[in-house]
């Protein structure tokens, strides 16, 4: 054997070495810039009430907030393009203060904004790509609990014109005219009302969003909504069996519809062994409702250490979630709802707002072409909130304002 062989012999093989996520970040940071990395779920609003009773000279997003995931540094650091900020509205407020709630959390959303240089208000898919270009988060507005608009279609249509886009149907229970995933059934499905209501949000230009829902008010919504199915922070149940999770015969359903999931981080809907240990996660919260009765704020404090218990995940897991839906029913048709604000836990590898970059690096690693991840950052939604505004405009032309009541309709059959 010849010397030189001897050498190339003892040289450790290299060749089928993996990439790591880190070599990515470049070309990550690049597609960060040249498009809007768009989340569609953030619950920082709450935290500003529970920590500050929505006093922003408290609390300010505009300087570091170390005792949560996000602040406006942070975000600005995580290359944010567009965020959608949560007006959410606990369930045990329903017929008890909901309304007044949702309001003032509009309103911190609508202070923030203002107050910052770094945000500014978008309402628009347009807006979003302009304000992006800008160099600023454009900062959207969704509702979290349809419960929030003390059943009226008038509520509905003043909260869309302070600037909501989508919302929630409900939360963790089951409402006056929707089922939730997590509690009993009362309408099998959506009762007449909340298809009404579905059909109102479509000729307001709402998107009508499924996550927290029941099985059977996604295929209602199916069934019912002119525009793309919306889901804004839920994950694959398939891979972690909650029923916050989106189930295969619905995600079929939201490529039909040409809609989009948003996928979930949080831990419960990542990771499969947490996702069985929290799957009455909404029944732990019923029962500090009755525990505490007059306590609302105690039982969100305990609420909140409750899930912030679970075990954690990883950013490998997270990114899993978006490869099947990719896989099952089309790339187009999957992006990003972290839900990130308000919890303490995260997959590692995405510990707070900050480190969005390294989610686009890990998809990127796993083959994505740009065009994939630029329509994961963001593209997706994009189209799904332009087809929405066509359908709104189309509408608008031909249906008047819905004044239906809850009173005067009966149960879907």
């Amino acid at each position: 054997m010849s010397r030189w062989l001897a050498v190339l012999l003892a040289v450790p093989v290299l060749a089928d070495a993996q990439p790591t996520r880190e070599s990515f970040l470049p070309r990550a940071r690049r597609l960060m810039r040249e498009a809007p990395f768009i989340d569609t779920h953030n619950d920082l609003p709450e935290m500003i009430r529970l920590k500050a009773a929505f006093d922003l000279e408290k609390y300010d997003p505009d300087k570091s907030l170390p005792d949560i995931d996000t602040d406006i540094p942070r975000a600005r650091k995580g290359m944010v393009g567009g965020q959608f900020w949560a007006a959410y509205v606990p369930s045990q407020y329903e017929g008890d203060g909901a309304g007044k709630m949702v309001l003032e959390e509009i309103d911190v959303i609508h202070r923030m904004i203002e107050r910052s240089p770094h945000l500014e208000f978008a309402t628009t898919a347009a807006d979003i790509v302009r304000i992006h270009r800008k160099g600023k988060i454009a900062s959207l507005i969704g509702i979290e609990g349809g419960h929030a608009i003390d059943n009226s279609m008038g509520m509905l249509r003043a909260v869309h014109a302070l600037g909501v886009r989508y919302m929630t149907l409900t939360h963790g229970s089951s409402t006056a005219w929707a089922d939730a995933s997590t509690d009993a059934a009362k309408h099998r499905g959506l009762s007449a009302f909340g298809l009404e209501i579905v059909r109102e949000m479509n000729r307001l230009g709402m998107m009508v969003d499924i996550s927290h829902v029941s099985d059977g008010v996604m295929s209602a919504v199916a069934a019912t909504s002119e525009a793309p199915l919306f889901f804004s922070h839920s994950s694959a149940r398939a891979l972690a069996d909650h029923p916050r999770n989106v189930p295969d015969s619905i995600l079929m359903k939201v490529k039909a519809k040409d809609g989009v999931v948003m996928v979930n981080a949080f831990p419960a809907f990542v990771d499969s062994a947490s996702a069985v240990a929290m799957r009455d996660v909404f029944g732990v919260q019923r029962r500090y409702q009755a525990q505490w009765p007059n306590d609302p704020q105690k039982v969100d404090s305990a609420f909140l250490a409750y899930i912030n218990a679970i075990p954690n995940t990883t950013l490998d897991k997270y990114v899993d979630h978006i490869d099947y839906i990719a896989k099952l029913i089309g790339v187009q048709h999957v992006g990003i709802g972290a839900d990130l604000g308000a919890i303490d836990k995260h997959p590692a590898g995405l510990d707070d707002i900050s480190m969005f970059p390294n989610l686009v690096a890990e998809l990127l690693r796993r083959g994505y072409t740009d065009a994939q991840v630029k329509g994961i950052m963001g593209g997706n939604v994009l189209r799904v909130m332009r087809k929405t505004e066509a359908v709104a405009r189309r509408l608008q032309r031909t249906r008047k304002p819905s004044v239906a009541r809850i009173t005067e309709t009966k149960v879907a059959q």
